[in-house]
């Protein structure tokens, strides 16, 4: 049930953020700059499909898709991806695949917030949303 994740979220707050955008590949300038950011994302459900807004002062990016089919997808750092988000019971599973690669953004709501886990090679960033 993607009803949950519905509407605009803020985040409050962010660990090992930039840990995990180094496991991207993403240059250290770069890294520390969309660490100091607070995004919003906005959620939002068109009949079959699913959007995820992505608003900041450095970039704002927006996908579109069905759960559970792959999309193409281009990062807020560029990079070209294969995606799929699926539904796995309460969580939002996003997989990002290219160049051999793979990254996962699992998103879950926790006591109303918006609980975003992204990881990479064992690296896990924790990054917590509240509803606006």
């Amino acid at each position: 049930m993607v009803e949950p994740f519905l509407g605009t979220w803020t985040l409050e707050s962010s660990e090992n953020f930039e840990a995990y955008l180094e496991q991207l590949g993403i240059p250290a300038a770069f890294r520390h700059l969309a660490a100091l950011e607070k995004p919003r994302i906005t959620i939002r459900s068109h009949g079959e499909k699913l959007s995820i807004k992505t608003q900041s002062s450095l970039k704002t990016t927006e996908i579109s898709f069905r759960l559970g089919q792959q999309f193409d997808e281009t990062t807020a750092d560029n990079r070209k991806v294969k995606s799929v988000v699926t539904l796995d019971g309460d969580s939002l599973v996003h997989v990002q695949k290219w160049h051999n690669k793979e990254t996962t953004i699992k998103r879950q709501i926790v006591n109303g917030k918006m609980v975003a886990k992204h990881a990479m090679n064992n690296v896990v960033s924790t990054r917590v949303y509240t509803k606006t």
